[in-house]
């Protein structure tokens, strides 16, 4: 079974979060590693963060790009980060996902502002 530590180093992630009925909510994304977790971005006000705000209940598991699981869920917590938080895992996007990760977060900005978005960190 994989780790998160392991997990942070995947291309593609399916975190899934759940609803207040606990029905699965599976998103794909691109994740950092943070610590012995992973963190990601998003925008503020998503369906994700909601979920996470409600319980910060989440699974995590590689996928590939359209969200088919690669391996096998690890059950873990998410919260929500600070700007600290933000702005680590934004410098994580740039390094590990080179020119697709900065053009992202360039156009995020452009379009979101810059507290558009948020850090949500997994452990």
């Amino acid at each position: 079974m994989a780790t998160l530590e392991q997990l942070a180093t995947e291309k593609y992630v399916l975190l899934t979060t759940f609803r207040r009925d606990g029905r699965a909510v599976p998103t794909p994304l691109w994740v950092v590693p943070d610590g012995a977790g992973l963190g990601f971005w998003t925008v503020a006000g998503s369906g994700k963060l909601k979920r996470i705000r409600n319980s910060g209940r989440v699974t995590v598991a590689a996928c590939d790009m359209r969200g088919n699981p690669s391996g096998d869920a690890v059950e873990a917590q998410a919260r929500i980060g600070d700007e600290a938080d933000r702005e680590r895992v934004k410098a994580g996007i740039r390094k590990k996902y080179g020119v697709f990760g900065r053009l992202t977060l360039l156009f995020s900005r452009i379009r979101r502002g810059t507290d558009g978005t948020v850090a949500v960190l997994v452990n």
